[in-house]
């Protein structure tokens, strides 16, 4: 019965990503139809993106598993079923590093210190995506963009910096989870909770210390992003609007800047147009991977499910 559960919910999730996926379809054919097969190389790419993301977290995930029974190829696929659930899903991008810290203690590695991995990647994440706008910024006034086109893009990006600092400040100076215990154990009660809270607490601020394996990771983060500029660089190639690479770094910091403060940026200054201007979105790079990495992992967990199931059936005698 579990089993076939399973089968459902595999069955389900299939369901759920093709809907999801099927509003792009039309922009994907289109998109091929004008840039040509070529354009497919940018899928195997890709891959450029979820390695560096994944040399940085295995660097974070070093004093958890000094044995080294997470290796890199194993890292590299949760790093890809990690970022297919924030994607694809509607897990309000948590999901993923819910799923990834599962995934990992398959290797034997522990919870909480897989969890603070996580957190700070995250926290790495935001401020990386910060110093990559505005070296797009940069780039813009370098290529001789006026005040007027920039400025409201600066504007929101000043505005909303003081987020990921001071969320960084709370995590490695406060205990962030023990006071989310105390204010839920009226609900749910004491026991294992505080000491599970007080363990990720310990291990978020032991991990938000670690600045030269921080400073490794933001690097490839930062490369990572920058990674994308190629994507752009490529496919303007391919529908007859060649650019340089200074103008395509710029266009993708640009877009990087756009996810973080579009809720501050008031209509009408033009830089949400630069947001367009993701081809690989648009071909349906991050779905396609997206849907490989999902099936992968539900295949996984049914297997490991199956596994179970046998192991607790009584052989016939």
């Amino acid at each position: 019965m579990k089993l076939a559960a399973y089968i459902g919910g595999l069955i389900g999730l299939c369901l759920l990503v093709g809907l999801m996926i099927r509003a792009d379809y039309s922009a994907m054919l289109q998109t091929m139809l004008l840039a040509g097969w070529p354009l497919l190389w940018l899928i195997p790419f890709r891959a450029i993106f979820f390695l560096l993301f994944a040399l940085g977290w295995q660097g974070l995930l070093r004093p958890c598993d000094p044995a080294k029974r997470a290796g890199l190829g194993y890292v590299f696929w949760v790093t890809t079923v990690r970022d297919a659930i924030d994607r694809l899903l509607p897990v309000a991008s948590v999901g993923g590093g819910v799923a990834a810290v599962r995934l990992l203690r398959w290797r034997g590695l522990d919870a909480p210190a897989v969890g603070a991995t996580v957190i700070a990647e995250i926290l790495l994440g935001l401020i990386v995506t910060y110093l990559f706008a505005a070296t797009s910024l940069l780039l813009l006034i370098d290529l001789g963009a006026k005040n007027h086109e920039y400025g409201g893009l600066l504007w929101g990006l000043l505005a909303s910096l003081p987020v990921p600092i001071l969320t960084t400040l709370l995590f490695r100076h406060g205990s962030v989870f023990k006071r989310m215990q105390t204010w839920l154990r009226p609900l749910v009660g004491a026991g294992d909770l505080s000491q599970g809270a007080a363990d990720l607490d310990s291990e978020v601020q032991a991990t938000l210390g670690r600045l030269p394996a921080l400073t490794l990771a933001g690097a490839l983060q930062f490369a990572a992003m920058a990674s994308g500029a190629f994507e752009i660089w490529f496919a303007l190639r391919l529908f007859g609007h060649p650019i340089g690479a200074e103008a395509a770094l710029a266009l993708e910091g640009i877009n990087q800047a756009i996810r973080q403060v579009a809720f501050v940026i008031p209509a009408g200054l033009g830089v949400q147009e630069a947001g367009l201007v993701l081809f690989g979105h648009t071909l349906g790079i991050n779905s396609l991977w997206g849907v490989a990495s999902l099936l992968s992992w539900q295949w996984l967990e049914g297997r490991r499910l199956h596994g179970a199931t046998r192991a607790k059936t009584p052989s016939a005698s």
